[in-house]
């Protein structure tokens, strides 16, 4: 179903692409967006247990294309190094393939949220977090998407870096 990559010696292992998804702050959420228009969003993230949660507002054009289709995919760029004497840059990404759907559960969305709040501000009180949590649930949409498939992808440059 998921094509294999092409120039596989560039491939990451499963460990290092969620290594970079537990690192990164951001990625693009893509979906199928109006008339089959492919919908590409900048998006805060955390990846756990083996799924990726995304927080929206209730409306807008990223929950009317989860709610359309529920095929996604989500890329994180760790590293990109412009060497410009030889027009490239040295890279390191992930990118994920899932089904996505908005959590309907308000215990789900809350720890859901409570896990992106801790990502993002980690030194704030667990009690004073839930409460920010609590104020912001009826206002906040919470996605998660479910991996199917993941393939990571680093610079042969780089690769030969790590192992010198």
């Amino acid at each position: 179903m998921f094509r294999e990559m092409r120039r596989n010696r560039q491939m990451l292992s499963e460990e290092e692409c969620v290594a970079i998804l537990e690192r990164g702050s951001a990625g693009v959420l893509s979906l199928q967006g109006d008339d089959g228009y492919p919908y590409g969003v900048p998006i805060s993230y955390v990846y756990h247990k083996g799924k990726l949660y995304f927080h929206s507002a209730a409306q807008g054009h990223k929950i009317d294309a989860v709610k359309n289709s529920p095929r996604a995919s989500f890329c994180v760029i760790a590293d990109d190094l412009v060497v410009p004497e030889t027009y490239t840059t040295l890279f390191r990404s992930v990118v994920v393939f899932g089904q996505i759907q908005v959590i309907e559960d308000e215990e789900e969305k809350r720890k859901a949220l409570g896990i992106l709040g801790k990502k993002y501000h980690p030194l704030d009180t667990e009690a004073h977090r839930m409460d920010v949590v609590d104020k912001s649930l009826g206002r906040v949409c919470m996605l998660e998407l479910g991996i199917a498939h993941m393939t990571g992808k680093e610079a042969r440059e780089l690769a030969n870096m790590k192992e010198s």
